[in-house]
């Protein structure tokens, strides 16, 4: 079998190595029917909204009167806790996802993250979870660089910045507009279910662990 042109897999955070839950930040501290709210797709609070702000780079104290003055100040101060408490809505690893990565520096591939995060809490994951800090040979924050996937330009400075070709990189995200977004950049990007089907996936492509 030729040897496979796979050299390295970039790996999203939120939903692919890390379980994030805003109900285990929330829950049983406000009332149930708002925490139901906000967790739910269709949040009318726009708390998703807001965290995607700081995502793409903005800092708390800037969309803090956005909340207050388009939520009011009971809704704001659900949102300010739960930036607080960020930690408590990041309860475990994915199950398999450690072994995975370490099943693929073991084999010699590299591994990295891509992920869209604020620059006020992305410590947090590393805080909570350092094996990923010593895992991951480097990882990219959109809160940091104030940009944002699925654009283009995250995509190329995170090959850029790891020194990689984008034809020998695997991608996995949950949300499948960042992975047409890897796709669009020449990256074979996978929507990411689980590590199981992420073994097989790479498999696929000629990675073997």
């Amino acid at each position: 079998m030729p040897q496979s042109p796979i050299t390295d897999v970039i790996f999203d955070f939120c939903g692919v190595l890390l379980d994030w839950q805003t109900r285990a930040c929330l829950e049983g501290r406000f009332p149930d029917d708002v925490v139901t709210a906000i967790c739910a797709d269709d949040d009318p609070h726009g708390f998703f909204r807001y965290e995607d702000r700081m995502d793409a780079g903005e800092d708390f104290a800037g969309i803090y009167p956005d909340v207050v003055r388009e939520q009011g100040e009971d809704i704001a101060r659900i949102f300010k806790y739960y930036i607080d408490h960020y930690d408590d809505a990041l309860p475990r690893t994915l199950p398999g996802m450690v072994e995975l990565l370490e099943d693929l520096k073991r084999h010699g591939y590299g591994v990295w993250g891509l992920t869209n995060w604020s620059h006020e809490t992305f410590h947090l994951a590393f805080e909570k979870f350092p094996r990923l800090a010593e895992l991951l040979n480097d990882t990219v924050v959109s809160g940091v660089e104030k940009m944002h996937k699925p654009n283009a330009d995250i995509y190329e400075l995170a090959l850029n910045r790891f020194g990689l070709n984008a034809e020998q990189c695997v991608f996995f995200d949950d949300t499948s507009k960042n992975v047409v977004g890897a796709n669009e950049v020449g990256i074979h990007g996978i929507l990411f279910e689980n590590a199981l089907e992420a073994r097989e996936s790479l498999a696929a492509l000629g990675v073997r662990l």
